[in-house]
C-alpha cells in the first residue's frame, strides 16, 4: 500500500500539458527494483533497475564494478542473480534471477519518441527503498549504433543509474544512465532498442563486471560529439562550443543537431548571419528540428520579420503545441504569431 501512496502522490504534479495514462505508470512502477551489492572495501554499490522479462532485470553495469556479491531487491524481497549478460561500452546489463514473480514492464520505442514530449522516471534516486518519480520532457535525441541515445529534464539522483524511462503510456523507452554534474544538469537515458543487441551476449557468472562505458570520456575527445558539447554549453564557454561544433559538422555534416549547436554557439559569439545559416542548414536536414526553428524565430523577432515569425510558428504548432505556446511567448506575442 506504502508503494501505492508515494507513486500516487508523485503521480499528482504531473504537468496537465502531456496526457500521462496514470494507470500504466502504476505498472511501470511495479517494474522497478533496485540493484544492490557489497563492495571490495565492504561498502554497500546500489543502482536500480527493470524487470523487462521472467526474472529478467535490465540496469547499467558500472554498478557491479567493485562488487564480487550481488542481488535484486523489492520492498524486503530479495532474488539472487544467476548469470548476466553485459555489453560493458554501452554501459547494459541483463540480470538473470530466479523465482521473482514479478509482471515484466511494457517495452516501448526510442525511434518515434520527439522533441518535447513528455517523459517520466521511475527509480531509486539517493537509495531509497521505495522508487521516486520525475516527469520532464525530450529535449534532445542523439543517434548512435543503431539507437537513440535520449536527453531529457526527468531528473535522477544517485542510486537511479539503471532506472527506467517510460514514454505517457508507461512504455519502457530508455534506462536512466548518467548526467553532467551541476544545477542545471543534463540527463540522459539509454535506448531500449539495445536491449535486443544485448539478450544475444555471452552468459557470465561471475562478478565484478569490469570496462569502460562510451560516456566516461576516459579519452575525452573520442567521446560522442554530442557529449563533448554538453560541457561548453553548460558553462557558456561560446568559443569552445565553435570549436567542437566545427568539428562535428565537418564529421556529420547531414547532421542536424551538429548544424543546430553551431548555430547556437555562433549567435551567442554575436555572428547572426552565420547562426543563421546554421540554424536553416540544420532546418533542411530536418524539418522537424524544433530548437532551430525557434531561434530562426527568434532572430526573425529581432528583424521585426512578422511574415517569418508567423511561418516558424505555422511550423512549430504543426510539431508541437507547446513548443509553439513556448516560442510565441517568447518573442512577445500574446497569443500567436
Amino acid at each position: 500500500m506504502r508503494y501505492i501512496l508515494i507513486l500516487v502522490a508523485g503521480l499528482s504534479y504531473l504537468t496537465p500539458a502531456h496526457a500521462y495514462d496514470r494507470a500504466k505508470l502504476l505498472e511501470s512502477f511495479f517494474s522497478s527494483v533496485m540493484v544492490r551489492g557489497y563492495k571490495d572495501d565492504g561498502g554497500l554499490a546500489y543502482g536500480s533497475g527493470v524487470i523487462v522479462g521472467e526474472n529478467k532485470v535490465l540496469t547499467n553495469c558500472h554498478t557491479f564494478r567493485h562488487t564480487r556479491q550481488a542481488w535484486v531487491s523489492r520492498g524486503e524481497d530479495s532474488y539472487q542473480i544467476k548469470s548476466v549478460q553485459a555489453n560493458r561500452w554501452h554501459d547494459l546489463c541483463l540480470l538473470q534471477t530466479e523465482d521473482m514473480d514479478i509482471k515484466p514492464v511494457k517495452i516501448g520505442s526510442a525511434e518515434s519518441l520527439k522533441k518535447g514530449q513528455g517523459v517520466i522516471s521511475i527509480g531509486h534516486s539517493s537509495g531509497v527503498a521505495t522508487p521516486l518519480t520525475s516527469n520532464g520532457t525530450i529535449k534532445s535525441l542523439f543517434e548512435m549504433d543503431g539507437g537513440k541515445i535520449i536527453r531529457t529534464t526527468a531528473r535522477f539522483a544517485l542510486g537511479a543509474s539503471g532506472s527506467g524511462l517510460f514514454d505517457e503510456e508507461g512504455r519502457l523507452i530508455g534506462i536512466n544512465t548518467f548526467k553532467t554534474g551541476g544545477r542545471d544538469a543534463y540527463f540522459y537515458a539509454l535506448p531500449i532498442e539495445w536491449l535486443a543487441e544485448l539478450e544475444t551476449r555471452e552468459v557470465e557468472t561471475k562478478f565484478p563486471i569490469r570496462g569502460d562505458a562510451f560516456w566516461e570520456g576516459i579519452v575525452p575527445d573520442t567521446m560522442p560529439y554530442f557529449l563533448q558539447i554538453a560541457g561548453p554549453e553548460l558553462s557558456q564557454d561560446w568559443n569552445k562550443l565553435a570549436e567542437i561544433a566545427s568539428r562535428w559538422v565537418g564529421a556529420e555534416p547531414q547532421n542536424s543537431d551538429a548544424w543546430y549547436e553551431l548555430g547556437l554557439a555562433n549567435e551567442k559569439l554575436g555572428k547572426k548571419t552565420a547562426a543563421e545559416k546554421a540554424y536553416r542548414q540544420s532546418v533542411a536536414l530536418d524539418a522537424t528540428n524544433t530548437d532551430s526553428l525557434f531561434r530562426i524565430g527568434v532572430l526573425a523577432s529581432e528583424k521585426g520579420d512578422a511574415a517569418e515569425m508567423h511561418a516558424i510558428n505555422i511550423a512549430l504548432k504543426g510539431i508541437d503545441q507547446n513548443i509553439a505556446d513556448e516560442f510565441s511567448k517568447s518573442v512577445g506575442c500574446p497569443t500567436t504569431c
